[in-house]
């Protein structure tokens, strides 16, 4: 294989990124964060849907909380994808300060009543058993938010959303960059300045004006919010793929290409492409982290992906009034994800322009 030959430039360009550690250390969390989204649902404590169970008496309670409560016995669920989509039907949490069993019931408080009396009763037959215990320890690792939801349940899937918002971004703006790129590039002319005007007044647009603009024609939604997104972010590619076509399309073996009869298509794409793609890879590593950057955004405004869908950017929406009331940390925590995620993409692309820089 060709990229196995010690003296190819992509084998030289691996080993200069190999060298740099902020670019490896940076492309190890990224797929260490794929992982946990991928497998979100099997390690979060909360593996319902959208990590939405509610429990408003344990409400914005610190990191390392600890609950004692039971679990409703909940419906039998015959989604076999439920790793994927989260179990419709969990067993519910029930927060409790004080218990007593009696005549096959439990008799309880909620928790915040410390009252000797008590004040809900609840048949043993409704009540989910788990190693031989009815009434278990919850811990909450990082606190729980304004409805009583586990904070990093909802953390862990909403890498998802970050994630996912990123690699269709990417894909809309180079499927779209690259063909208009290099048609404008390669033919010129009129060609050219068509396309060249469409992209000079995408580009005036302001891009988060923009977004919000094809959200509303669209809709308010978790695919709508992915196609705005792609649809603003091809104009850079475009941009970068028309200038290397214009350097490229000249030299010898491209017009040898066009003597020995080859279609444009076959030109464009399998002789000027591949030697047009390196700034393009760093580009794209830039929309991603733009990409998650927009989708917060639209999701702190309430026009990206709607509750309950735990996006990080509506986390912190629902969540910078505590800022001032002691409980910074229910913002903070989404806020350090979204900046860790984004500088780690940052760093990958510099990375990746120093090793595909053929003059360093």
């Amino acid at each position: 294989m060709v990229w196995l030959n010690k003296h190819s430039q992509t084998y030289l360009a691996l080993q200069k990124f190999k060298r740099n550690f902020w670019g490896v250390s940076s492309f190890v969390y990224v797929v260490l964060i794929s992982l946990v989204a991928i497998l979100a649902y099997i390690i979060a404590p909360d593996n319902s849907v959208n990590a939405n169970q509610m429990a408003l008496s344990i409400h914005s309670k610190p990191p390392g909380f600890k609950a004692k409560g039971f679990y409703k016995t909940a419906v039998v669920n015959e989604n076999s994808t439920w790793f994927l989509t989260g179990k419709s039907a969990s067993a519910e949490f029930v927060p409790i300060e004080n218990y007593q069993l009696k005549n096959d019931s439990l008799f309880y408080n909620t928790y915040g009543i410390s009252q000797t009396k008590f004040d809900q009763v609840i048949p043993l037959s409704e009540v989910s058993s788990k190693n031989n215990s009815i009434i278990h320890k919850q811990t909450y690792w990082l606190g729980t938010d304004k409805y009583g939801r586990d904070l990093l349940s909802r953390l862990l899937i909403g890498s998802r959303i970050s994630l996912s918002i990123g690699f269709v971004a990417v894909f809309i703006s180079l499927l779209i960059g690259i063909s208009l790129g290099a048609i404008a590039g390669y033919f010129g002319g009129k060609v050219d300045q068509a396309i060249m005007w469409l992209i000079n007044v995408t580009w005036s647009i302001p891009t988060l004006l923009l977004v919000i603009a094809i959200t509303l024609v669209l809709g308010k939604g978790f695919w709508q919010v992915f196609i705005a997104v792609g649809l603003t972010m091809w104009v850079e590619v475009a941009r970068v793929v028309r200038g290397q076509f214009i350097s490229l399309k000249n030299e010898q073996y491209i017009i040898a290409a066009k003597t020995l009869g080859l279609g444009h298509r076959s030109i464009m794409f399998k002789h000027i492409l591949p030697n047009a793609i390196a700034p393009v890879i760093v580009i794209s590593a830039a929309n991603f982290a733009a990409a998650i950057l927009i989708e917060s955004g639209l999701s702190f405004l309430g026009i990206g992906a709607q509750p309950p869908i735990p996006s990080w950017g509506a986390m912190i929406k629902d969540h910078y009034s505590y800022i001032i009331v002691g409980k910074a940390y229910l913002a903070i925590i989404p806020g350090l994800a979204i900046m860790s995620l984004v500088m780690a993409f940052m760093l990958i692309g510099n990375a990746l322009r120093d090793a595909l820089d053929v003059k360093s």
